[in-house]
């Protein structure tokens, strides 16, 4: 499962997200191939809302980032899509605490700042 999204899934998200990269492919073809993958992982988290178990493993959070980077090119689209256990995984994961550390925003840093420990939340 993750060498199929890091393989054609990862490549149709590049090539939608960075559409003026890949001038040669249509985006919206590369949208579609992408969604196909994400159609498969619907019915994955149909059972139990995870992908392969009750709970999360390393293929839900090896994952989850690429298809976190795809929705949100167009979050409007991607909610309105017939995959509502994908939504429900993915906003789990963005209200979660570990997200919410892992994410942390910081401010941009200029030469007057004091030194900034990456990896620690203020």
């Amino acid at each position: 499962m993750i060498k199929a999204n890091d393989g054609p899934f990862k490549r149709a998200l590049d090539r939608t997200k960075y559409a003026t990269r890949y001038p040669e492919h249509d985006p919206e073809a590369e949208r579609r191939i992408a969604a196909s993958h994400l159609i498969e992982l619907n019915a994955r988290l149909e059972e139990n809302g995870w992908l392969f178990k009750p709970r999360p493993t390393l293929a839900d959070y090896a994952i989850l980032p690429f298809v976190r980077q795809f929705a949100h090119i167009d979050r409007a689209w991607f909610d309105a899509q017939d995959w509502p256990n994908l939504i429900a995984w993915l906003d789990h994961f963005l209200e979660s605490d570990a997200f919410g550390e892992i994410m942390f925003k910081y401010e941009p840093w200029t030469d007057n700042d004091p030194p900034v420990w990456f990896g620690r939340a203020p």
